[in-house]
Parts: C-alpha cells; sequence; structure tokens
C-alpha cells in the first residue's frame, strides 16, 4: 500500500470533518444539556461511524470483485471523469441546503441517538462525496481486506472526530464556551452552500489527481504526501 494512497484516503478523511449535520448535531446536543450527554453523543457518534464503516466494507468486497476485470487504464479514466465532474458540479450546488436529518429531538434517549445516526447516514449525500472517493481510490489501488480494514477504519474515526474535540472542550470548560458554540451552532445551521462547494470542489481535485497520476506516469504529480 503506497503512500500516495493512504494521504488521498486521509486528506478526504480530514475533508469530510467539515460535515455539518455531525458538527450541528453534536453541538445542538451539548447545549441542550440532557442527562448523560456523553453516553448519548457516543451512541451518535459511534453508530454514524459503524454505517460507514459497514457500508464501505460492502463497497469494497463488491467493487473488489469486479475491478479486476476491469482494465485498469478505463477505471482510471472513469475516475477522472468523476473528479472532473464533481469540480464543475460544484459550482452549480443549489443555494438552499437539503433537508438533513433532524436535529429537534424531543427527547433525548439511546434510541433516539441511534436512529439520529443512521438518520445522517442515510442523509448526508452532499458531504458523502469524499467518503466515495476515498472508497474508489482503496479500490483502484487493490487493496486487499487487511490492508483496507484499518484505513477505513481510520476515515470514519477521522470523520467524527469534529464531534469527540467539540465534546472534550465541552467537558473541560463547560458553560464557559456556550456563547461560542451558539455562534458555531447558527453558522453550521444556515447551511452555507459555499462550504459544501468547497467540499465537493477538493474532492474532485484529489480524486482526479489520483487518476492523473495513474493515466500519466511521465507527469509528476505533487501532493502534500508525496
Amino acid at each position: 500500500m503506497s503512500i500516495e494512497t493512504i494521504g488521498a484516503v486521509l486528506g478526504l478523511a480530514l475533508l469530510d470533518t467539515l460535515s455539518p449535520t455531525v458538527i450541528g448535531i453534536t453541538l445542538y446536543l451539548l447545549l441542550a444539556r440532557p442527562r448523560r450527554v456523553g453516553a448519548l453523543l457516543a451512541v451518535y457518534l459511534g453508530s454514524v461511524a459503524v454505517a460507514y464503516f459497514a457500508l464501505g466494507a460492502l463497497l469494497m468486497l463488491g467493487l473488489g470483485a469486479v475491478v479486476p476485470h476491469v482494465d485498469e487504464t478505463a477505471w482510471a479514466w472513469g475516475q477522472a471523469v468523476l473528479g472532473a465532474g464533481l469540480i464543475v458540479g460544484s459550482y452549480f450546488i443549489p443555494g438552499e441546503k437539503p433537508e438533513r436529518a433532524s436535529v429537534r429531538a424531543r427527547s433525548f434517549t439511546l434510541r433516539s441517538m441511534l436512529l439520529l445516526g443512521l438518520g445522517t447516514w442515510l442523509f448526508e449525500f452532499a458531504t458523502a462525496v469524499p467518503y466515495f472517493g476515498a472508497i474508489g481510490i482503496m479500490t483502484s489501488a487493490g487493496l486487499s481486506a487487511v490492508q483496507w480494514s484499518p484505513l477505513l477504519g481510520a476515515y470514519v474515526t477521522i470523520m467524527i472526530l469534529p464531534g469527540i474535540l467539540l465534546y472534550a472542550a465541552w467537558a473541560a470548560l463547560g458553560e464557559r464556551l456556550r456563547a461560542r458554540f451558539e455562534r458555531w451552532r447558527d453558522k453550521v445551521s444556515s447551511g452555507s452552500r459555499t462550504m459544501v462547494s468547497w467540499i465537493v470542489w477538493i474532492a474532485g481535485c484529489l480524486i482526479l489527481l489520483e487518476a492523473v497520476d495513474t493515466l500519466f506516469t511521465e507527469v509528476t504529480v505533487v501532493t502534500p504526501w508525496s
């Protein structure tokens, strides 16, 4: 497994930390101050991570059975078209944010947090672009299950890291962060078109660069991890 593949996948994972839903729900939950907030947040973030890991494993196993029968050059061209399409498409993302999993839960229970986590998994299509790009990169690299499993695990862990860090900051400083967290929550809940557009654009660039590196070996592609 090359450092380029690891760097591209983890770079996309860092991009996925900008998910407005995970950050927004974490902030809402912390500011609401329900009982057992740590356990509730753990169930929510854990369900998001497990759902994405399970989906990734299914995709890797399914694509892994198909890709060996597809010409490497054809696969790379498909990856290049996808990356270019994302770059172009990022300029046409509508200003109104799509419906997301509701954070206006009337009751905070472990079951509701589990359902909310699954709702995030089902409805976060806009910011799932980096995730599917990472799956495609790992598949095209021909990684074995022993190689892609920990890399996928690292990806989903990084993806929920903002929620963990926000909880750690709240546990340490508590009410002193309320005003700042409320400002952040308001910014996230406003559904910035710019944030989603940049996520899609950067993901497209990373996917396209990986394809160029495969298609044009005589071209040196410089990335932060190469």
